[in-house]
Formats: C-alpha cells, sequence, structure tokens
C-alpha cells in the first residue's frame, strides 16, 4: 500500500465526515482521521486474531492531503505481518467529495496490534 495507489479491495471502513470532526479552520482533524484507520485495522485484527486485539503502536502516519466536512472517507486495511502474538496492518484512507467521483489517499500508516486474552495479557494467534 505504499504507492498510495486506489486499492483493488472493498474498504474496511466508510464513513462521511461531519462538522463535528473538524478543528477551529473548518478542517476535519488528523486525530479523527487516525481513530477510524485505527478502527479499521482493528476490525481486520481481532477479524485474525479471532477474539481481542490491542493497538500497540502506528507507525510512520503521513498526511498527504485534507479532509473537508461532508467528504465521504473510505479506510482500507490489509494484514502485511504476523507474530507469535503482534500483527502489522497497513492502513490507507481515502477522501471522494460529496458530489464528485475523483478520490484522493488522504492519509496512510503501519499499525501493529498484540492478541489478548481476557485477562489483558498477550496471547498467541490462533491463525
Amino acid at each position: 500500500m505504499d504507492d498510495c495507489t486506489p486499492p483493488d479491495a472493498e474498504p474496511a471502513l466508510r464513513v462521511t465526515a461531519m462538522p463535528a470532526d473538524t478543528n477551529p479552520y473548518g478542517d476535519i482533524f488528523g486525530g479523527w482521521l487516525m481513530s477510524q484507520m485505527d478502527m479499521a485495522a482493528g476490525l481486520v485484527s481481532s477479524r485474525y486474531s479471532r477474539g481481542r486485539a490491542v493497538t500497540v503502536a502506528v507507525e510512520g502516519m503521513k498526511f498527504h492531503h485534507p479532509v473537508s466536512v461532508g467528504d465521504e472517507v473510505s479506510v482500507y486495511a490489509e494484514l502485511v505481518a504476523t507474530g507469535r502474538t503482534s500483527m502489522t496492518i497497513e492502513v490507507e484512507a481515502w477522501r471522494r467529495g460529496r458530489f464528485g467521483e475523483s478520490h484522493d489517499c488522504v492519509t496512510q500508516a503501519r499499525f501493529v496490534f498484540v492478541a489478548v486474552d481476557e485477562n489483558k495479557k498477550p496471547r498467541s494467534l490462533v491463525g
């Protein structure tokens, strides 16, 4: 996912950016975008690990373009590596204007999750 070309897959998450998600200048907060990406990566990690998984790192967060109120944000997440308890997920967020068809890659990052048990301790993956 590093080249930021449109993914040939279904998004893990799709949401509309709303006025409550903006900073005082009217731009969508980077933290809001990061939380959407974390949710998408969390869906992938929980499905793969067949249980609870928690975010332990976010690496290489890059912001390429702003997101405006009303934009449709599609978040794509792909599992790219696994360890004994960990999963690395490449995530990209794309925006599409409310009334158009063009889209832009707005952010990308690598999320690392760890599968945890009911006591919140790392557990081996079931993969």
